[in-house]
């Protein structure tokens, strides 16, 4: 399989090249080309639903069924682990990079012209405060209209019913989405019809990381595959039982499915909005 790895410009028509890696549609991309898809997005009419695939939400589409229904309303899965973009650079889609949720964050936030507008899900008001506060020093324009802090249930269910009405009131472009998984995806299965319009982010510890509030790992080690062993050794006693879990189980199914020829598909298109000239 030889697909595209890029979209040679922002022309209308043009498709979104995607490649499957045990059953996740993978979006063939880069920060600057999703970036110009998602300023896109956000002026046409209705919810659009973007997801950061590391090896935990691949492997968890892949062996969980509730949790592959709830993923559904994705329309774009963007490659965020390193293993995910090196299993499909092996099948020749020849990705220069991954498309990280934090740094992914950090580069729209940076680059956003006025008027677009940003609303917080998730973490806590500190780091809601922080996030804005350090957004706003790099790029006075942003706009962030609204934030929600509060518990969130396993199924996506807020302890606030207002904010859906909230979010369609104050009519954000961008909806930070820092649930953590599962929850983040289930909230946006939850809620997304209800949403009127707007690009609806599922970007994890992202808001920590930006705020400051979390360390990431060093280009190196994320350059290297390793952002989860830095992880890992800074939150052992909750991330090492996911980290050996997932891990675990995404090479488990890697080699199962690949021994039965269903690891990968060839690659496709998937027909999403294109950035006008």
């Amino acid at each position: 399989m030889k697909p595209q790895s890029s979209i040679a410009g922002p022309q209308a028509g043009s498709r979104l090249p995607i490649a499957h890696l045990l059953g996740t549609p993978l979006a063939l991309t880069t920060y600057a080309e999703l970036s110009r898809y998602c300023r896109e997005w956000v002026t046409q009419p209705g919810p659009t639903a973007v997801e950061f695939a590391n090896t935990q939400v691949v492997i968890m589409r892949r062996y969980q069924p509730a949790f592959r229904e709830q993923t559904r309303v994705t329309d774009c899965f963007a490659p965020d682990g390193m293993p995910v973009v090196w299993c499909v650079n092996w099948r020749g889609a020849r990705l220069p990079d991954r498309v990280y949720g934090p740094t992914f964050m950090r580069i729209l936030l940076q680059d956003t012209p006025e008027p677009f507008s940003h609303y917080l899900l998730g973490g806590s008001r500190e780091t809601g405060e922080r996030l804005i506060a350090v957004a706003q020093a790099s790029n006075p324009r942003l706009r962030f209209v609204g934030a929600y802090h509060g518990p969130c249930a396993s199924d996506g269910t807020l302890a606030d019913p207002g904010v859906i009405d909230e979010i369609n009131r104050l009519s954000p472009d961008f909806v930070w989405v820092g649930l953590g998984t599962p929850k983040q995806q289930a909230w946006i299965h939850r809620y997304k019809s209800r949403i009127r319009r707007g690009l609806l982010l599922s970007v994890g510890f992202a808001l920590e990381v930006n705020a400051g509030i979390k360390p990431d790992a060093p280009p190196w080690m994320q350059r290297s595959g390793l952002t989860w062993v830095f992880r890992m050794a800074s939150e052992p006693r909750r991330l090492l039982p996911r980290y050996l879990r997932y891990n675990s189980l995404f090479l488990f199914y890697l080699v199962w499915d690949s021994l039965r020829g269903r690891a990968f598909a060839a690659a496709e298109e998937r027909p999403l909005p294109s950035p006008r000239p």
